[in-house]
Parts: C-alpha cells; sequence; structure tokens
C-alpha cells in the first residue's frame, strides 16, 4: 500500500523542523548509502598516475602448454620412443635434439631463449635456481590460465574453455583506456576462442584468431597469398591455425601498424603433446622460438621500438611429468600448476630468480608496471608485479 501525499507532507515537514544535526546525519546517511565504496565494484580504476619508464611498449608471447623440463632441460630422450612418444623417426628426432649436455640441449630446442632472453632478461621458474612458477588457479588448462595471466585474477568460476565473453576486464583492456593506448593494441592468436578470453566485443580491441583471414582493407598484400596458402592447407585442428599464420599476421602488425602493445598467442605446443606426438612437440617449441627472434629483431630495427620494448614470455599451463602423464594437464594430474616466466627489456635486470616463488596472476600487473602504470592497484585482486621486475640502478 503507497502512503498518502498528505503522509508524506508531514514528514517531509517533520524533517525540516528537525536540528541541523539531525539533517547532516541524514545527509550523510544518504551519501554512504548511494556512493560505491572504492574495491568493491568489479571495474578497474582506470585512474592511473603513469611512471616515467623507458619501455614504451611490450610484446606479451604465450607458448600454449610448453613444459618447464624442456625450456630448462631441453628434449627428454626417455620420451624419444612410439609407445610413450609417438615418435616416427626416433633417430632423425634425436640427432636434431640431443645432445651431450643439458646447457647444449637447451639451445638446440630454444636457441633465441638461451642465448639472448635468458642472457639479457629475468627467467622465472627455473627448479636449478630453486625458484618455483606456478599457475593460482584451480583447473590447469588453457581458458582459466589465460584469463590469469591477462587478468592477474585466478577465478575459480572460469572453469571451461567454451566461447563465454570473459567478464573480467584484461589489462589489454584496462591499458586500451588509458591515453596513448586507445587503438594501439593488437592481438593475433592461434586459437579460435582468444577473442572471448580477451572480450574484443566490449573491450575493441581487435584480435585475430584461430582461421581467421589475415588480410585486411588497406594491409600488406603478402596477407592475402598468406589467407590463399591457409585456404588449400588441410585444417588439422578445427579452432587452431598453425602458428606461422599466427607469426605472420603479428610481423605485419609490427611492421605496418605498429602498436604499443601486441599480444602473440602461439598453440601447436600444446595440440601436438595432446596428439601424443613427442616429435611434433618439440619441432613447434623450436619454430615458435625462431618466430620469437624473428619478431624481436625486427622490433630491434624499428625506432618505434629499439631500445624502448619489452619482451613478456610465459605459458598457460605446466603438463604432467611423468612419460604417460606429459601428454595432458589437469589439476588432477600432478606438474600441470608448474609454469615458467621470462621478462627482457630496458627496465629488467638480467638473471634468474633466486629461491623464491613467483604466480601466473603476477603477469599482468607486470605488462603495466613495465609500461610505468599500476595495475594492482587498480585491480587490487590481482597479484603484484614480479619480484626484481624493474632496475633500481636507474
Amino acid at each position: 500500500m503507497k502512503p498518502s501525499s498528505t503522509w508524506l507532507g508531514s514528514q517531509v515537514t517533520a524533517v525540516l523542523r528537525s536540528s541541523r544535526r539531525n539533517i547532516c546525519l541524514l545527509t550523510l546517511t544518504a551519501v554512504l548509502l548511494w556512493t560505491p565504496a572504492r574495491g568493491m565494484s568489479d571495474e578497474p580504476d582506470t585512474n592511473s598516475n603513469p611512471v616515467k619508464r623507458q619501455t614504451e611498449n611490450v610484446l606479451l608471447v604465450t607458448i600454449d602448454g610448453l613444459r618447464w623440463q624442456e625450456v630448462f632441460g631441453g628434449a627428454d630422450e626417455s620420451y624419444m620412443d612410439k609407445e610413450f612418444g609417438g615418435v616416427k623417426d626416433i633417430d632423425a628426432l634425436k640427432q636434431r635434439f640431443l645432445r651431450d649436455t643439458q646447457h647444449r640441449r637447451c639451445n638446440a630446442l630454444m636457441p633465441f631463449f638461451w642465448s639472448t632472453i635468458a642472457k639479457q632478461g629475468r627467467v622465472y621458474g627455473n627448479p636449478e635456481h630453486d625458484s618455483i612458477a606456478r599457475v593460482e588457479n584451480p583447473h590447469m588448462f588453457s581458458y582459466p590460465g589465460y584469463n590469469e595471466i591477462l587478468t592477474g585474477i585466478a577465478d575459480p568460476s572460469i572453469d571451461s574453455n567454451d566461447k563465454n565473453p570473459n567478464p573480467h576486464v584484461t589489462v589489454l583492456e584496462w591499458l586500451h583506456q588509458l591515453p596513448g593506448f586507445n587503438n594501439r593494441i593488437r592481438a593475433f592468436c592461434s586459437w579460435d576462442v582468444f577473442p572471448y578470453i580477451i572480450n574484443s566485443e566490449r573491450s575493441g580491441i581487435p584480435v585475430n584468431a584461430g582461421w581467421q583471414p589475415l588480410a585486411y582493407d588497406g594491409g600488406p598484400t603478402v596477407l592475402k597469398a598468406l589467407d590463399h596458402t591457409a585456404d588449400q592447407l588441410p585444417h588439422y585442428w578445427e579452432n587452431v591455425r598453425y602458428d606461422y599464420f599466427t607469426f605472420r599476421g603479428a610481423l605485419a602488425c609490427i611492421e605496418y601498424e605498429k602498436p604499443r602493445v601486441l599480444y602473440v598467442a602461439f598453440g601447436e605446443t600444446d595440440d601436438w603433446a595432446h596428439a601424443g606426438r613427442y616429435d611434433l612437440y618439440l619441432d613447434a617449441a623450436r619454430r615458435t622460438d625462431q618466430y620469437i627472434a624473428r619478431l624481436w629483431k625486427t622490433m630491434q630495427k624499428m625506432p618505434e621500438y629499439a631500445g624502448k620494448t619489452s619482451l613478456v614470455l610465459t605459458t598457460d599451463h605446466g603438463r604432467g611429468d611423468t612419460r604417460e602423464d606429459w601428454k595432458s594437464h589437469s589439476d588432477e594430474i600432478p606438474g600441470s600448476q608448474a609454469i615458467w616466466i621470462a621478462v627482457m627489456g630496458p627496465e629488467t635486470p638480467p638473471g634468474h630468480s633466486e629461491s623464491e616463488t613467483v604466480t601466473q596472476s603476477q603477469i599482468a600487473a607486470s605488462i603495466a608496471s613495465l609500461l610505468g602504470h599500476d595495475y594492482h592497484a587498480a585491480v587490487p585482486r590481482s597479484g603484484p608485479p614480479l619480484p626484481q621486475l624493474i632496475r633500481h640502478d636507474r
């Protein structure tokens, strides 16, 4: 039953006749009730006071499901068989990747990582240095992992790889709203779920993923030829394109569009591992290392990027650590939580992280921090930036 206008009028009159103190209390109560408390909203605060950094651009690269065992140990001979590794030509595989020392095996698999990134940058998650890098989300597969990387939030409610728009704002979207970054962020991804992970519809960030054509109006003609080639090749995976096309799209983007933040997500390592093909898994890892080298070296020849770009490299999850379990990953497979992270650029001192534990949830804030912005303060649920990420001698 609604109150009458007479009753309302009498109440208003009574309030107006009340003491000044009561009016102040009523006003204060209304303000507290109607003003949202900071930190209670799901929307991140985009008020950012940037710190001056030498880094003006970030290249973020992920290699899906690449184990730390291969990154830090090289190819494992015990997996080079037909039963557990699905290897077609064992002798040829050994010739490509087996060496007499661990150091040489690592260099045979990922030469750019070890000759450049590990020497000039900072590496996290190497057990030989008592360093642990792990995921925090409880699921240990791709969508939850990429959400954790990009938002800094290990959300247990994100529990599938379905094409659901991400409810969280990624660090890419957060940066996209800041001066100097609007329309300067791009993503090229092999897996076709990334437009949903990055929520390209809401964020406005262009995401080229899966078997989506690379060519666009006004773009380089080479992309049309690549699209024609992609159409003629068998699509071994319906929802994951070959990493070469992702690489070439990202390379053209660097050369023609010059984004300030570029995210490149490679996927073949995970898919060949799930197929039980250790030979093709290793080949994919080496090709990806070559792609990263080409992207980085191209940037270092361009005045827009040279000396003012940081590289952030990681993976979305680990894998099992036995001859049987290496093929997969989940909360039921030991070892799936273990990952690795590497950062290289003008802000970051070189070396291996020693005797400490870092998490996947720290990557988003690290990307922003390299660019002089405090994402962790804006999104308190996210992890803080990685330790020893920024030089203190400048």
